[in-house]
């Protein structure tokens, strides 16, 4: 009972600013720590979801929300936000990574201008707010969480630009995570499976347009709010990694040592899409 009780205050109060936080997994975020007792800094390119998502939690969670509009790929932006949260809140005491965006494209389809701007919102995002924000999760001993992918070490097919970005943000916060060890801060990266999100509702085009392709998936598709409480209970244990997808460790293994199998698996059920 008492570790009960302890977890339940873990980030009472605590300020827990999340990117890309009003849809997917990352609404489902904020929800998840509002719940505990958090004070959640939505930053998301939507004004109107924006505001329709702090009025909710703060009529039914009575939670002391915020809400504000940045574009994670504007360095300076990103600069003006945390200025203005540490100013208005005091600090940032665990930063989600979650903003991203996709493409299904091949790779000979696929124009520069396309890579640029996955690794602009995945990857620099994520370098930008992390930069920005580690005075302050320094001062406070805090964490930061990132969201990468299953394609952070299994390559899915038609995402070229994606799982690039995803396997550069491995690079960063792994070493990251060795220099702030010490400093008491925390770094969690994320690699979910197939989940139900709007994501792919979103993904760019060879060309840079957005289309919509039918949802693909190997294995169980698990849902945000799943995601969500297996990544807030990660969070209490300030765990290093975490791998949610039923077919983790077997992609893996199968990528690894098998990998013309692994490819043939990935091919016979993506390329219906």
């Amino acid at each position: 009972m008492y570790r009960k009780v302890f977890a339940s205050k873990v980030f009472e109060r605590k300020v827990v600013l999340v990117t890309g936080g009003c849809s997917g997994i990352g609404r489902a975020l904020v929800l998840r720590f509002a719940q505990a007792g958090a004070r959640p800094v939505i930053l998301d390119l939507h004004r109107e979801e924006l505001d329709s998502l702090v009025l909710h939690l703060r009529e039914h969670l009575n939670s002391d929300a915020m809400g504000l509009v940045c574009d994670v790929s504007d360095p300076q932006a990103v600069e003006r936000i945390m200025t203005l949260v540490t100013e208005r809140c005091g600090g940032i005491d665990l930063l989600v990574n979650n903003a991203g965006i996709t493409h299904r494209s091949r790779f000979a389809d696929t124009p520069r201008a396309v890579f640029e701007r996955i690794m602009a919102v995945n990857y620099f995002g994520a370098l930008y707010c992390t930069q920005a924000a580690l005075p302050s999760l320094l001062e406070r001993r805090g964490q930061i969480i990132v969201l990468s992918s299953l394609s952070g070490f299994v390559p899915l097919h038609l995402r070229c630009a994606y799982n690039a970005s995803k396997h550069a943000l491995h690079g960063l916060f792994d070493t990251l995570r060795q220099e702030v060890r010490e400093a008491g801060v925390n770094v969690l990266l994320v690699c979910p499976g197939f989940t139900a999100t709007d994501m792919h509702r979103n993904a760019l085009a060879g060309d840079g347009s957005v289309n919509a392709p039918a949802p693909l998936a190997v294995g169980r598709v698990a849902s945000a709010q799943d995601v969500a409480e297996a990544i807030f209970q990660g969070a209490l244990r300030r765990r290093t990694q975490l791998v949610i997808s039923n077919v983790g460790w077997r992609g893996q293994l199968l990528s690894r040592c098998f990998p013309r199998l692994f490819q043939r698996l990935v091919l016979s059920r993506t390329a219906r899409g």
